[in-house]
């Protein structure tokens, strides 16, 4: 069958777009040519509740046209669910160049709708007290996205792109963890400002002086291959001297740092500002980044009442977090109610292994599925042998050693949308072990953003309602705030015009 030619040359043209507006117009214009924008329209699919979807459209378009304000809040808190109708399904997203059912699309964006016109409405009867507890028994239902950054030396600065791009979109998380270099860019997101975040995509607020080596004779003394004091000094410049309670006070960002111990009677750890709230983040991500060999394990340090840093934990002792939690989601799941996890993997371990999975985009038939089970089964077969050898071996070092291969084996490195290089090349392996540089950083972000602009339309699906929802909950906590203060004020002056009426 001949191609298209035109066809040929927007994806050409995709391909080398400079922008998200040009590659989706591109994309567009590939739909329509295709005849995709036909099975966009057309709402019946076997992968999705179409019929469930499009009733539930309709009863909320209904109650807002109508201001039946009580018939919607009831919709609302009894119709909504994560991935209803399974509209979430991957599946639903690979069809296209961009863009899923029209009808999914129309659902999500009424939702927000809804619950943006609720919180702003004078309602007779609801409260903004009301309100606030309403929004907030919403969310603890409904759930909320997460973001999580892998490990990867210098090749991490592509999350730069992925945060960049998401955020531009209104898609970035409030909960973001990261491990090894994955938790130096979700620090940076949880201790600067949106605008202060600015300079940093473009490389020019970097302190980028973040490798020296050390002699031979250092390493092979234990104390590292690599300079771990000038890697602090490159955390310390591009995070600061915040707590995490401090941070998340700062921005409202719930940032995660994966460490590992150094022992096996230790359980890794996922500090934030719950579990460690004045524990010093750049203490945190410093260990986080202790990759074994090239830098000696890390003591925590946290923040005391006075201001001092103090060792936190000093027993214990941590390094690279990638190596036990790359992707901690239980632990998120469990902390805060997180029930959709948006990867970025540059791992260089993992990578080639979602680079043929990418390009099958998600059509897995059935010629795939005894490779497939080929694959699961020599995981399995691999993590029973580490784990028969640990239980039988009586020499400590090889214990740790297969504890650490075991785990690394046995973690997920996938979300439910996975966002990666499509592959690396001989270029991506030169910068994993240099300073960064402002070209290099560039280079980096943009590939992130490239990666990241085909997911956006299932992110979006996925994430819109419960980023509307904090969004909503936020303002209604300020509409508080101010309703407290204005109170407070009205009162003082009320105070003072008795005392004057009591002396005359």
């Amino acid at each position: 069958m001949a191609i298209n030619p035109k066809i040929s040359r927007l994806k050409a043209a995709r391909e080398q777009a400079s922008s998200y507006g040009e590659w989706r117009e591109t994309s567009l214009e590939l739909d329509a040519l295709t005849g995709f924008d036909l099975w966009k329209i057309e709402t019946a699919s076997s992968h999705y509740h179409h019929e469930l979807l499009r009733d539930r459209l309709l009863t909320l378009r209904q109650w807002q046209a109508t201001h039946n304000h009580k018939m919607l809040i009831r919709a609302l808190r009894e119709g909504l669910h994560h991935d209803l109708g399974n509209m979430g399904n991957p599946m639903l997203f690979t069809r296209t160049h961009v863009g899923t059912k029209r009808l999914i699309e129309d659902f999500v964006s009424q939702v927000c709708a809804s619950m943006e016109y609720l919180c702003d409405a004078d309602i007779e009867h609801l409260s903004n007290d009301e309100k606030l507890a309403l929004f907030e028994d919403i969310l603890s239902s409904f759930g909320r996205p997460a973001l999580q950054l892998s490990g990867g030396a210098t090749l991490g600065m592509f999350h730069i792109g992925v945060c960049k791009a998401l955020d531009e979109h209104g898609l970035l998380p409030t909960v973001i963890s990261g491990s090894s270099a994955g938790s130096l860019v979700a620090s940076m997101l949880g201790t600067h400002t949106r605008e202060e975040m600015e300079p940093f995509y473009d490389g020019d607020a970097l302190y980028k002086h973040a490798w020296s080596w050390n002699k031979i004779s250092d390493g092979l003394r234990g104390k590292g291959f690599a300079n771990q004091k000038q890697l602090e000094t490159f955390i310390r410049q591009n995070v600061g001297e915040m707590s995490f309670q401090e941070a998340f006070e700062k921005t409202g960002r719930h940032i995660n740092v994966s460490i590992s111990p150094v022992g096996t009677n230790q359980k890794s750890r996922l500090m934030n500002e719950l579990t460690s709230p004045y524990l010093l983040v750049w203490s945190a991500v410093l260990a986080s980044c202790a990759v074994p060999v090239l830098f000696p394990p890390v003591t925590l340090t946290t923040k005391a009442a006075d201001g001092s840093h103090q060792p936190y934990m000093p027993l214990e002792r941590w390094v690279d977090g990638s190596m036990r939690s790359d992707m901690p989601r239980r632990r998120l799941m469990r902390l805060y109610n997180v029930n959709y996890f948006i990867a970025s993997q540059v791992n260089p371990h993992i990578v080639p292994l979602l680079a043929s999975e990418q390009r099958r985009s998600g059509k897995a038939n059935i010629s795939s599925l005894p490779k497939r089970i080929l694959k699961t089964q020599a995981r399995m077969l691999g993590m029973g042998t580490l784990q028969t050898i640990h239980d039988n071996s009586r020499n400590e070092v090889l214990r740790q050693m297969l504890s650490h291969a075991y785990t690394m084996i046995s973690q997920s490195y996938h979300g439910d949308a996975t966002i990666a290089p499509n592959g690396y090349t001989r270029e991506h392996y030169k910068h994993m072990l240099q300073n960064p540089t402002k070209e290099s950083v560039i280079w980096f972000r943009q590939q992130g953003e490239r990666a990241t602009w085909p997911k956006i339309d299932q992110i979006r699906t996925q994430s819109q309602i419960s980023i509307t929802l904090e969004r909503c909950i936020a303002h209604l906590r300020q509409r508080k705030a101010h309703n407290w203060h204005e109170a407070e004020v009205r009162a003082i002056v009320r105070q003072e015009k008795t005392q004057k009426l009591v002396k005359t």
